[in-house]
């Protein structure tokens, strides 16, 4: 499996962002996805995840502000990020699930796509 994430990019504080991330194989629709984040020298944090139903579930921190989707069709997932702030810079990582339901640790995504870098300024 592989996940190639795209989109990221600089832009200014209030502004908007999609991220894309596309994945190779057949099978992507009975998965569940997920987007975290990694600022530098803290842990890897989740964002949202989408179950293989389209059952969406966020962190409080992303919530009325994020959203996340998918197009089995494409094999792609998406985060829509609006009203961004300097606090949301970071590495921008999807992730694919074990299943089909989603998690919201680290530990329950066994495949990683590279990253896009964020950075929002003030």
């Amino acid at each position: 499996v592989q996940l190639q994430a795209s989109g990221g990019g600089l832009v200014q504080a209030g502004g908007s962002l999609r991220l894309s991330c596309a994945a190779s194989g057949r099978t992507f629709s009975n998965y569940a996805m997920g987007w975290f984040r990694q600022a530098p020298g803290q842990e890897r944090d989740f964002l949202a995840a989408i179950d293989w139903s389209g059952g969406t579930a966020y962190a409080d921190s992303v919530k009325g502000r994020f959203t996340i989707s998918r197009d089995d069709a494409k094999n792609t997932v998406y985060l829509q990020m609006i009203g961004l702030k300097p606090e949301d810079t970071a590495v921008y990582y999807c992730a694919r699930a074990y299943g089909k339901y989603t998690y919201s640790r680290v530990s329950g995504y066994p495949y990683w796509g590279r990253g896009t870098q964020v950075t929002v300024s003030s």
